[in-house]
């Protein structure tokens, strides 16, 4: 399917690189169930524990699409061959938690070294400044997918290497950045990625 940004320009999703098989065998751990689960998955799974024990109530967000062109190969099916956004995505995730808005991006890498800043669009920045003038709580989940490392990183983190990289700077984030500015959770089995510890570490340092 083809689908295109409002301004007309060709959407080309994010080409997800696929690991080395490790040789040496690792020992079974609670990890072992979500092997090959995106981020999303995780996320999703984990916005679904938290509904259905009255935690928290979040949920992805729905992209508009304005669908253009249709074939029917059969009179029992539809595919959908070219569509647009119709408006630029602002961030994936938003919802409440007790009393507090929160509105997150979730993103993961194979690098193990620096997390690219591509992966963000100025917008989705821009979106989350709006968030916190409004006193609401805004984010993102960082996944190193090679190392299995998840950093809940404030906007703050974000925004300065986005102005950095505007002026020349680097165009990615180190990873003892995000060791010493972001909040790292371990993954669990039920919930999956229990990212409220880490909202509630940044509502106590407010």
């Amino acid at each position: 399917m083809m689908i295109r940004y409002p301004n007309g320009k060709l959407y080309a999703p994010a080409q997800k690189e696929i690991p080395k098989p490790e040789i040496k065998q690792r020992k079974k751990d609670i990890s072992f169930s979500n092997r090959g689960k995106t981020l999303e998955d995780e996320i999703n799974e984990t916005n679904a524990f938290y509904l259905q024990r009255n935690i928290a109530n979040i949920h992805k967000k729905p992209v508009p699409i304005q669908i253009v062109k249709v074939e029917y190969p059969s009179r029992s099916a539809a595919v959908i061959r070219e569509a647009y956004f119709r408006t630029p995505s602002t961030t994936d995730y938003n919802g409440v938690w007790n009393g507090y808005y929160l509105d997150f991006e979730a993103k993961e890498t194979q690098n193990k070294t620096s997390f690219p800043l591509n992966n963000i669009h100025a917008h989705q920045v821009e979106h989350m400044k709006a968030v916190l003038l409004q006193k609401g709580i805004a984010f993102f989940i960082i996944r190193f997918a090679v190392l299995d490392r998840y950093f809940i990183t404030p906007l703050t983190v974000i925004e300065e290497a986005w102005q950095l990289m505007t002026s020349g700077g680097r165009k990615s984030i180190p990873l003892k950045v995000f060791e010493a500015h972001a909040v790292e959770i371990k993954a669990g089995y039920q919930p999956r990625i229990d990212y409220l510890q880490a909202v509630k570490k940044f509502i106590a340092n407010v």
